[in-house]
């Protein structure tokens, strides 16, 4: 697979990564074994690249990717991007959150990440979301201090706005910056991802396919109880019904070119920009099969034009998060 550098000096990662949260949390229940065939299987078919967090599953995603990288010899383990995030803090069985972005509890969440992961140093650490009452260049100043120590390689924050980004990186190099972005939610381009070329910032897209909902229309009704799309609004009421109608056009699109919707919205991805990471979750390995095979997917400008016009941001219905969901983001 095509390799990407994160930042402008960094570890080289593969062009897609693979998001771990679901295999822990969030999308109805899940099976570490199966979880552990699928970052396995990830690795043999070339994604170097694993995104993790303290908060998903309260410390057992990480544990998960401990698991994993266990069994790594050291060649491979140098191979690997070992992404995880500090600052939210939650509580078990609720979704509402609250940041924490003091000096202390970064070290301290620092430290319980290295031993959940089993690891001496963090490849690429982030904010996970901001607090506002802590200027921004205090929370950098106190991750480049763990850089410093050794224990982390590279720093990134995660929905943060162009303006905070340049403050962080007059003190720190930024190596990346991670916050959702796909056909469907499209924020970043106002700003963001011309920032972060210019300032030689690698951008994670998270969320490429839309939570799913790009690969193919999601019914609410079938989900698991304790998957959270059941209040996410753009799967719910008339905003997912118009969206549904969107995907239509997506299928429609995919295949007159014999190809899958999710290789479609990771190929627009990457075809888009050359800085860009997406990061598809799965917890199967036929789907993960299928991402990454997005990564030879060629589209024209003429291809990108028209996925660009389907999903112009005044056709897409619903906010990305119910409200307890925008807690610590930044908007453009």
């Amino acid at each position: 697979m095509e390799q990407r550098k994160l930042g402008d000096k960094g570890k080289l990662s593969s062009a897609i990564g693979l998001g771990c949260m679901g295999m822990s949390e969030f999308y109805g229940e899940s099976n570490d074994a199966d979880s552990l065939r699928v970052l396995a299987r990830a690795l043999e078919v070339g994604v170097t690249h694993f995104d993790t967090a303290d908060t998903y599953g309260f410390g057992r995603n990480e544990q998960l990717l401990g698991q994993f990288v266990a069994h790594l010899g050291k060649a491979q383990r140098d191979q690997i991007v070992l992404a995880t995030k500090f600052g939210i803090v939650r509580s078990e069985g609720k979704y509402e959150r609250r940041i924490d972005n003091s000096p202390a509890y970064i070290r301290q969440a620092c430290e319980a990440s290295l031993k959940r992961l089993g690891v001496e140093r963090i490849d690429l650490y982030y904010c996970h979301r901001r607090d506002l009452s802590v200027p921004i260049e205090e929370v950098v100043s106190s991750m480049a201090a763990l850089v410093a120590a050794g224990k982390v390689a590279a720093i990134g924050l995660s929905e943060v706005s162009p303006q905070t980004l340049r403050r962080a990186h007059a003190i720190h190099p930024i190596a990346a910056i991670q916050s959702e972005y796909s056909l469907w939610s499209r924020e970043p381009e106002h700003a963001m991802l011309d920032t972060c070329a210019e300032l030689g910032t690698t951008f994670v897209a998270y969320s490429p396919l839309g939570r799913s909902f790009l690969a193919g229309p999601v019914n609410v009704d079938e989900l698991a109880s304790n998957d959270f799309r059941r209040s996410n609004p753009k799967f719910n009421g008339d905003a997912g019904a118009q969206n549904q109608q969107l995907v239509s056009e997506l299928t429609e699109f995919s295949s007159r070119y014999g190809l899958k919707n999710s290789q479609v919205a990771l190929a627009w991805i990457l075809n888009k920009h050359q800085n860009v990471i997406p990061i598809p979750g799965t917890r199967r390995v036929s789907y993960l099969e299928s991402n990454v095979s997005a990564s030879s997917v060629t589209l024209t400008s003429k291809q990108i034009q028209e996925l660009d016009e389907m999903f112009a941001p005044g056709r897409v219905a619903g906010e990305r998060y119910p409200e307890a969901g925008f807690t610590g983001i930044e908007s453009e």
